[in-house]
């Protein structure tokens, strides 16, 4: 496995791979879902590419840009034993070099839930994602599915951009109990930890009770009761799958999604229905 910290190392290491190679991009901190990922787009048959850039961007001033957990020894051993060909590790002065004035804004998907949360959030992942295109330049990307609003946004992008990059969505990897896996999730306490998978329990259950046909509005209350306490939520939606708008009456596709604040973490999940 390579490494690449400069942009003269990634594009002479680029150019020695096959043609059609998979990118997989990530912030670091990496875990299972990541390597699903790698997993994925090895089974393509081509090469597999992977950033590790913790972009300063898509944080907001009251985020945790600093704390976000780097173990980049760690994620690089993961990686290798995936078997990842090339690893981008770019600094900030490469992805955003000084003087610059171009960034990418988005509308469509990145309007609501995380967008309203997270004001600029999306702006930020867009444009570092097109950022990363541009330099790796890659056949296909893969992105894990739980982040889904982030999915539609990146597609979106993407489509609208013309950028010859297929989205390929991998499905969520989560714990034996159901916790979606998150690099965030090794902040959450003992007693949190025990609470945290009932966010996807909750969910799980309000799935069911929409497909048996119970009422929207009834059965995303219902879920929200069910959470308790702890978990106090940001959304609890039921939304069109590609535009993320909230559903009044299940459709297809639609996708349950929510975000749950548990002490200092911000859990996020979403589960197909119908």
């Amino acid at each position: 496995m390579r490494i690449a910290r400069t942009l003269t190392d990634l594009r002479r290491f680029c150019a020695d791979l096959s043609g059609g190679y998979g990118f997989v991009p990530t912030m670091g901190a990496l875990h299972d879902g990541h390597v699903a990922l790698v997993t994925a787009a090895k089974a393509a048959g081509a090469p597999v590419v992977a950033s590790i850039f913790v972009n300063p961007t898509q944080f907001g001033p009251n985020e945790d840009f600093l704390a976000y957990p780097r173990t980049e020894e760690a994620d690089l051993e993961k990686l290798e034993a995936a078997g990842c060909a090339l690893v981008w590790m770019p600094d900030v002065a490469t992805m955003y070099p000084a003087g610059e004035a171009t960034t990418v804004t988005v509308g469509g998907p990145a309007s609501r839930w995380e967008g309203e949360k997270r004001p600029g959030h999306f702006a930020g992942v867009a444009t570092v994602v097109a950022k990363l295109f541009g330099q790796v330049r890659p056949a296909r990307a893969y992105f894990g599915e739980k982040d889904w609003q982030q999915i539609q946004v990146i597609t979106r992008m993407t489509r609208d951009l013309l950028l010859p990059v297929e989205i390929v969505p991998v499905p969520t990897v989560r714990e034996a109990d159901g916790l979606a896996l998150s690099s965030r999730n090794r902040f959450l306490g003992a007693a949190e930890r025990e609470l945290a998978p009932a966010l996807h329990a909750a969910m799980q259950a309000t799935a069911s009770r929409l497909r048996r046909g119970d009422a929207v509005d009834a059965a995303l209350a219902e879920g929200v009761r069910t959470l308790g306490p702890a978990l106090h939520p940001d959304y609890y939606a039921l939304v069109d799958a590609e535009s993320l708008e909230p559903l009044t009456t299940l459709q297809s596709p639609a996708r349950l999604i929510a975000a749950a604040r548990l002490g200092r973490i911000r859990l996020l999940d979403n589960v197909p229905v119908g």
